[in-house]
């Protein structure tokens, strides 16, 4: 199933080893950012954050010259901003940040770091590759800083570059959110076990149940991307024992419900975590799982709530057209869809724009051109179901039967439940090209 990027981006902002030195060399090693793919750098319940920002906030009212409690400030505020789902507070973060930058303009990693974090927050990833590189320079044992680093470039498709800057991150600082980093780089380069070994390692280094539920969850996506339903169930319930306020928790629970064909408990559970945090990527995947079932009308209304969302995020400084195109080319209008990934794939190339691109490409009856960018969107190996049906469709469309075959049995075999409007027509596809063979 497709993920939006935002935020979860904690999973674009949590992320991936040999290329990086394998996990034997992080065993011993002399010696991050929320991220969606993984980072757990902050691993803060909502009551929490919440009491970290008042107490900084009470301490700055006596203290205002202390710059470090400033940067301190901005990055909880980005913090808060991804659990509750509110980017309102990503101009509370940038006046902290700034604060501190004013109070002390040379040297200030913290402050540095926390630009990069919420330059990576809006999607800024040019801005946050910038950021992150002068904490670096200011303090090149500054850890977290590379964990920054690592997101943007990842964002930026700048490959190599990410897996040398989570090597370092590694080097310096093996712990849950440099390992969830590795794993997520590994399972873009298709490596799987390996992605499914570093999450492990996160796991054992977890220190409290905020972060054993949230590798436990990142083992849950692990395992659903590659089909393991049941397992991915398993890892997300183990996740809300250890943290039951752990929200993507229960949208996991819930997409392994709708996978394993419990759909009913599986629009509960949607609703419950709509309820707590209205993640765009909730929301979109309940509209799917409702229009999948034939219930239109409520699944144009979690689409509506999803714009709505969309113009929040734009009024507050969110860069979001790989999201925004994405939706439109499957569920709005795919010639705006075009424009938006055009746009996005002038800033930035990694395989998540080309699928995304070539899909509206795609949808707006341009496969010619969309063929380029869907094998694009598979040069780091990644086992993507969704990239690989999307391929599917449209080598099929241009005529290439025998290519079309190949991905949608990959698609399938990699998650043969990877979206619930999608599978089933890459099913019923697979079946009447096999009955032309």
């Amino acid at each position: 199933m497709r993920r939006l990027a935002l935020f979860a981006t904690a999973a674009a902002l949590c992320a991936g080893l040999t290329g990086f030195a394998a996990l034997e060399h992080t065993t011993n090693p002399p010696s991050p950012l929320a991220a969606p793919p993984p980072a757990a750098d902050a691993a803060h319940t909502a009551p929490s954050i919440g009491t970290v920002v008042r107490t900084l906030q009470d301490h700055l009212r006596r203290q205002p010259a202390d710059a470090d409690s400033w940067a301190q400030l901005g990055s909880a505020y980005v913090e808060q901003a991804r659990l509750t789902v509110d980017p309102t507070l990503y101009p509370k973060a940038e006046a902290a940040l700034r604060r501190s930058l004013k109070v002390r303009p040379d040297a200030n990693t913290a402050a540095q770091t926390g630009m990069a974090g919420l330059a990576n927050a809006r999607h800024q990833f040019t801005q946050a590759r910038t950021w992150a590189e002068q904490a670096v320079q200011s303090n090149p044992y500054a850890w977290a800083a590379y964990g920054a680093l690592t997101d943007a470039l990842t964002q930026l498709g700048d490959d190599t570059g990410a897996q040398t800057a989570v090597q370092r991150m590694l080097d310096l600082h093996p712990s849950t959110a440099s390992f969830t980093r590795a794993s997520y780089t590994l399972e873009l380069q298709g490596r799987t076990d390996e992605a499914t070994q570093a999450l492990q390692r996160a796991l054992e280094d977890a220190s409290s149940p905020a972060d054993q539920a949230f590798c436990q969850h990142y083992l849950g996506e692990l395992a659903f991307n590659t089909g393991k339903i049941p397992q991915a169930l398993e890892h997300y319930r183990k996740a809300l024992a250890l943290d039951a306020s752990y929200t993507p928790a229960l949208a996991g629970v819930a997409r392994a419900e709708a996978a394993l064909g419990r759909t009913a408990q599986a629009v509960t559970d949607y609703q419950a975590a709509i309820a707590r945090v209205p993640q765009p990527q909730y929301v979109l995947e309940l509209g799917e799982l409702l229009e999948s079932l034939g219930r239109t009308t409520e699944a144009k209304a979690q689409y509506a709530v999803l714009e709505a969302e969309q113009k929040l995020f734009t009024a507050n400084g969110v860069v979001d057209d790989l999201n925004l195109g994405q939706y439109q080319a499957d569920h709005g209008d795919p010639q705006l869809a075009v424009t938006l990934l055009t746009a996005e794939w002038g800033r930035r190339h990694p395989v998540q724009v080309a699928d995304a691109l070539g899909w509206a490409l795609h949808r707006a009856g341009r496969d010619p051109e969309a063929l380029p960018l869907a094998r694009e969107a598979g040069r780091l190996g990644w086992r993507d179901a969704t990239v690989r049906y999307h391929r599917s469709v449209i080598e099929q469309t241009l005529g290439d039967d025998q290519a079309a075959r190949t991905d949608l049995t990959a698609a399938l075999a990699a998650n043969p439940a990877f979206s619930p409007l999608h599978a089933p027509d890459a099913q019923a596809r697979l079946a009447r090209l096999q009955g032309h063979q």
